[in-house]
Order: structure tokens, then sequence, then C-alpha cells
């Protein structure tokens, strides 16, 4: 079949995007990576199998937990070449007619008349304008979340998780440009002040990439919101991405429990941890609408952490 307006999550990685891929991974007209996309990259149909039989409520309940939505990168190892690890952000350039042709007939044959719309999630470099040239109608889904959360968990992972414990030297995105250099040998080399450098430089490259595609094409969704409101915030994403309306979908979504950790990184960051990022991310905080001016470890009216709960 083809690809017909794929859907593409991309976000800085540590934002959410998983939770929000697996909700919006239950709208029965979706096609996702699973794990067999990870283990059998040139087995498409068997991707397709395992998609398509999670909307059997017998199978989900037996299998749900073993076969779920994942970035799985070693699909893309095979089939496009570079994508899963750059350097820097992929650009329209950087596709030549033969990845273009792979990753489009690969698509094409794990799609189903009834999964006839491809879901990816991406972290990291955006690669929107790698993948807008290669599907000229892709949407884009950009998961935002307040960059010193982000940082905070970056913070809170082992060195084969995040690269940044290496150095910027060893990291895959690139050198640092003169003004995060500077900001980052003005913090003493810390590794707090890294991660916020991290989420500025993915963010700035999304809204860079951003800018190369129409913008009826492009969504942002924060994270802490879509905590609060995984519903609500679902219907505007089916409404965005041309989904059907699916009251099987809702039950879902209101039946999904939500882990929310919007507050966590003011409890798991010390005052002056917190103070120091603000003060790095300032600008680029308040361009997503974040209150920067805040006291540490005060969160504002509406910004409590809850338990995980379930919607209905």
């Amino acid at each position: 079949m083809k690809v017909i307006k794929p859907i593409f999550i991309v976000g800085t990685g540590r934002c959410g995007s998983t939770a929000f891929h697996r909700i919006l991974g239950m709208h029965p007209q979706l096609m996702w990576l699973s794990g067999f996309a990870e283990e059998f990259p040139r087995r498409p149909a068997w991707n397709r199998w395992a998609v398509t039989a999670m909307g059997n409520p017998l199978l989900r309940r037996i299998l749900g937990s073993r076969i779920k939505p994942g970035e799985n990168y070693g699909f893309w190892y095979t089939h496009a070449y570079g994508f899963a690890e750059p350097g820097r952000d992929l650009l329209p350039g950087d596709v030549t007619p033969r990845v273009k042709k792979q990753v489009r007939g690969v698509f094409e044959q794990m799609l189903s008349p009834r999964r006839s719309r491809v879901l990816v999630k991406l972290t990291g470099w955006s690669r929107i304008g790698f993948l807008s040239e290669i599907f000229e109608d892709a949407k884009f889904i950009h998961i935002v979340r307040d960059g010193r959360a982000v940082a905070s968990s970056l913070l809170h992972i082992n060195s084969w998780q995040w690269r940044g414990w290496y150095g910027p030297h060893s990291w895959r995105y690139g050198p640092l440009s003169a003004e995060d250099h500077a900001a980052w040998e003005a913090s003493g080399r810390s590794f707090v002040a890294l991660a916020g450098i991290q989420w500025k430089i993915h963010t700035r490259a999304i809204e860079a990439a951003r800018q190369l595609i129409d913008p009826n094409r492009f969504l942002e969704v924060r994270y802490e919101p879509f905590c609060e409101d995984p519903l609500g915030t679902c219907r505007n994403v089916v409404d965005f991405a041309e989904l059907e309306q699916s009251a099987a979908f809702e039950r879902r979504v209101k039946a999904a429990t939500i882990e929310d950790r919007v507050s966590r990184w003011r409890t798991d960051l010390s005052a002056e941890q917190q103070a120091s990022l603000t003060r790095l991310l300032r600008d680029d905080l308040q361009r997503y609408g974040y209150d920067a001016s805040l006291e540490p470890g005060r969160p504002p009216a509406g910004e409590v952490a809850q338990p995980a709960r379930r919607l209905g």
C-alpha cells in the first residue's frame, strides 16, 4: 500500500514522547514499529502481523506487554544508513534515491487496509528535513517538556543511556557552538549545565527544521498539559493527523495509566542546580511558555505531581 501522510513524533528524549507514542499507538488505523521491526528489519510483514494482532483484545491481554511501539533503531540501521546516530540533524540533501526507495518500500509492505497510516517516534535530532524529503506529506508532532525536567532526567540515567557523561567531545551531537561552549565552561563544565545545553540544542534544531515544511504539517504538544488531559490532547492530535474518530480508541485512552512526573525535577535537583538551569535556559523556556522566574523548589499552581492514575 502507498504510504500516505505518515506521522512522526519528534522530541529531545526524556520528554514524555514514549508515553504519548504508546497511547497514540492505540488508534486502530496506525501501524508502528514493534520489536519485530528491530529484530527482523527485513521482514516487514512480521511487524504488520504483530501490530495487527494487538487489535484483538484477547491477544492484546496476552502479548501486549511484549508487543508495543518503540523507536527500534535497528530497523533504521538496515534501511537508512546513518539515520540512527547522526552527528547533526539530517537534512533533505542527505537523502539518496536509494535510501528514499528503501524506506518508502519497507513501510509500504507493513501497511494493511485497516492499519493504513504509519506512526513513528524519534528522539534527539528531529530528522524532519530528511523525512520530509522521503514523505512529502508527512506530519510531525513535537513533544515539548520543560528543559529543566529533561535535564534532570538525563542526569539520573547511566552513561550507556546518556553519552553526555563522557563530555561533548564524545557524544553524538557535534561540537558545542561558541555560545554553548562558553556557557559550559562558565559553569565549571557542569554536567547539569551540559544536560540543559543538550535540550537547547535539540529544541533549537527542531525549531529550525520546522521552517522547512508547511506549518499545517507540524503540531506542538506540551507534555504537561498532556499529563493533565490525555483525552483532550489525543482528540486534538487525531484531528491534526486526519485520523478517523474512534470510540474504542477514546475508551482505551481513558483507561490508560498516566504516570505524572511533571514536577519531579524540583525535588531531584538542588535549589542551586534548579537556578543555574533556569538562568541557562531562560529564553528557550519562555519561548515555550514555561515560567522561568519561579523560586527553586516551588511549583506553580497546577504543577503539583500526581500519582499514576486512570482517566476513566
